[in-house]
């Protein structure tokens, strides 16, 4: 019985851009292209997915900047651009890439640190660059100002507010990573503290991390915290890094 196609003979063929080139029969009368075409074909192809997969990236990596609600001012600003000159600064950059190194192990842990001292020494910036790194590997991180964080739970509290206060805390809660700046700006009012405390407390039975930034020192960050918070930021190696250089704001 004779198939139903049957190859034919390699017959030549020409390309207007390459000229005279084998054919190979494929089946029926369908016959092969120019290989030199073909090849600069697959490459164009190959090229142009590798470009959608940049631009899909792109995309997919400023959704997690909006999700971690990374100010923009800071969103370009990692601990390869913090200029670590004295020995408080290289001690301080020090500790963050070793935290960003050993997250897993944090994660294990909730290890959680306060970055405390003068203004505009670098808190956020060197933050924000731990939640890049993190973000990198896949990690979630989350940035928030103490004093808002307060003010969106109130908000829940609201007849026509769009979320509950059980939404807002989840929100809070879930991150791999929560960094709560201007610590000691809100009021400080035991029911703050108490707010507060209900986040954090979830967060470090969950040993989920925090990473709590303010411009108060060490001394003072202890009665605006609470010791009921204080005392859990300090378990598992919990560390406070003081930022007690000059402020590099304005300097070239």
């Amino acid at each position: 019985m004779q198939p139903l196609f049957s190859r034919k003979a390699d017959r030549q063929n020409s390309c207007i851009a390459h000229g005279i080139f084998t054919s190979h029969n494929l089946f029926a009368n369908v016959w092969s292209k120019c290989p030199v075409c073909s090849s600069e074909q697959k490459k164009a192809d190959i090229a142009a997915q590798l470009r959608q997969e940049v631009i899909k990236r792109g995309a997919e990596w400023r959704r997690k900047l909006c999700m971690a609600a990374i100010p923009e001012r800071f969103a370009g600003r990692t601990l390869d651009t913090y200029r670590a000159d004295n020995d408080g600064q290289k001690r301080a950059l020090s500790f963050c890439r070793t935290y960003v190194a050993q997250f897993d192990e944090v994660l294990k842990t909730g290890r959680s640190a306060i970055f405390c001292g003068k203004p505009g020494t670098g808190k956020t910036h060197m933050a924000n660059g731990i939640a890049i790194e993190i973000m990198k590997t896949g990690k979630l991180a989350l940035f928030i100002t103490a004093q808002r964080a307060i003010r969106r739970i109130k908000d829940s509290w609201a007849k026509d507010s769009v979320e509950s206060e059980s939404d807002v805390i989840r929100l809070l809660v879930s991150p791999d990573l929560l960094i709560l700046d201007e610590i000691g700006v809100q009021f400080g009012t035991e029911f703050e503290r108490n707010l507060l405390f209900d986040v954090l407390n979830e967060r470090y039975e969950k040993r989920l991390p925090c990473l709590l930034l303010s411009n108060f020192s060490a001394d003072e960050i202890r009665p605006i915290l609470g010791d009921r918070i204080f005392d859990r930021l300090r378990e598992d190696g919990g560390k406070c890094i003081v930022f007690d250089w000059e402020s590099g704001r304005g300097k070239l």
